[in-house]
């Protein structure tokens, strides 16, 4: 599946439903929908984008999605009954997340306080330091485990896994996103 700029900037403010069922262990957040996952209705669905892959490796999901052609309802089904769920802080679809407004942060981190205290995770996995610093006012945020925790669960950030953030591998956002997936229980 591919689509060209303009298919995919038909796109822009676009939603994309939230992955999340019973059960939830834990909730990885991303920081809004890119075009592609739009255009797919699928998380963190750019090929270039390491999520699944990463998750894959760390032994969190055990098969190979293919997001860019989007998620099968088989796919969902496995990310479900392990436990996880998927959101952002902010749901318009952009190009970039530089697109957002700390505004649109802030008040999609208010929103994600909510959906967090109806949805009651073990471990909330925030992808992406900066966007969680200017969502939750915490410009001294740090990558890891913070221990005040989210809504009555355990917090994580995580690196971002956008083909963006070039320092980070497959390998290493594996790393990163099993210590979550230990605590809630997955692996």
């Amino acid at each position: 599946m591919g689509f060209t700029r303009a298919e995919l900037e038909t796109f822009y403010g676009a939603t994309v439903d939230d992955l999340v069922g019973p059960g939830l262990k834990l909730l990885f957040v991303g920081i809004n929908p890119g075009l592609w996952t739009a255009a797919t209705k699928t998380h963190f669905a750019y090929p270039g984008n390491r999520f699944y892959p990463a998750l894959e490796l760390a032994g969190i999901i055990e098969r190979t999605i293919d997001r860019g052609v989007g998620m099968s309802d088989d796919d969902r089904a496995h990310l479900l009954e392990r436990g996880l769920g998927i959101t952002n802080v902010a749901h318009r679809a952009t190009a970039r997340a530089s697109e957002l407004s700390a505004d649109e942060l802030r008040d999609g981190g208010e929103q994600l306080r909510a959906f967090v205290r109806r949805h009651a995770p073990a471990v909330v996995a925030v992808a992406g330091v900066t966007a969680y610093r200017t969502a939750f006012g915490e410009p001294k945020a740090v990558m890891g485990e913070h221990p005040d925790g989210f809504e009555g669960a355990r917090l994580w950030i995580v690196p971002n896994p956008s083909g963006l953030n070039a320092h980070e591998t497959v390998d290493s956002l594996a790393v990163a996103y099993a210590a979550p997936a230990r605590a809630a229980g997955i692996i």
